[in-house]
């Protein structure tokens, strides 16, 4: 793909078994968990179709082994990452058996990997599993999960492994993730993630293809399954139509290249 303006939106997905109702100990089996992270991926790839955009999908092992054959349709279009080999169980070896699993089945080089859930992961783990870069950094608070405020806020390169955490604001560093977009009101969001591409040149935004599924029917907390399906998906075009006109989307692999082409890392 070929980027026209300086500024760049980095929208990406992470694709992968809907296990989050294990998480509040609530029951669903793994044909369900698929089945809806296969339906919410249905909605998005209509999204990205109708808006002619590219970006980059963070897919577990397990649904690129349940649908092979859309990640296969889908890597004609977008990148392919890996989100680990298991959404709700990780072991070192996974980071290697993902990516290949992943460059098997995509036909692509796998380059980039996200962490389930952005937990910690030692970066020479990352670099000894054969990926370039490493997105698996929320440069902020999340209370109960991590604290990130003292790690840098933008790209940059540790051991020789390109680090892209999610975007958050320059100051007060307010993330502007799934929850975020979910949660606020739709023009503040608009409004500090414009201030920050301004500031950065660049949004690497992140959001789970279930989220645009109705899981009205679910005992999650508000915050997480509402808004959800038909109205968050209306949400996400009109942040999409807005951003269009601000900067140019293009995968992650596309915004490394033009850096270091730059000189930028």
């Amino acid at each position: 793909m070929v980027v026209k303006r300086d500024k760049m939106i980095l929208l990406t997905f992470d694709v992968e078994e809907f296990d989050l109702p294990q998480e509040y100990k609530i029951p669903i089996n793994a044909e369900e968990q698929m089945f809806i992270g296969k339906q919410g991926m249905d909605i998005i790839e209509n999204i990205l179709d109708k808006h002619k955009i590219n970006c980059t999908l963070f897919i577990t092992g397990a649904y690129a082994n349940n649908f092979s054959a859309s990640v296969k349709q889908l890597s004609t279009k977008h990148e392919i990452a890996s989100h680990s080999l298991h959404h709700s169980s990780f072991q070192q070896s996974d980071l290697l058996e993902s990516r290949l699993l992943l460059q098997k089945i995509s036909g692509q080089d796998v380059n980039g990997f996200r962490m389930p859930r952005m937990k910690k992961i030692p970066i020479s783990w990352v670099k000894d599993g054969g990926y370039n870069y490493d997105s698996s950094i929320n440069p902020t608070i999340m209370p109960g999960r991590y604290n990130n405020f003292h790690l840098p806020r933008t790209v940059y390169k540790e051991h020789e492994v390109i680090r892209l955490p999610g975007s958050v604001t320059p100051n007060f560093r307010i993330p502007l993730f799934w929850l975020s977009f979910k949660n606020f009101p739709y023009s503040f969001y608009k409004k500090i993630a414009l201030q920050t591409l301004k500031r950065d040149g660049y949004l690497s935004l992140y959001f789970h293809p279930w989220e645009f599924t109705d899981l009205s029917h679910f005992k999650l907390p508000n915050y997480i399954k509402n808004p959800s399906g038909n109205i968050l998906a209306d949400k996400l075009e009109n942040l999409i139509n807005f951003l269009k006109n601000e900067a140019d989307f293009c995968t992650i692999n596309s915004f490394i290249e033009k850096r270091t082409i730059n000189n930028y890392l």
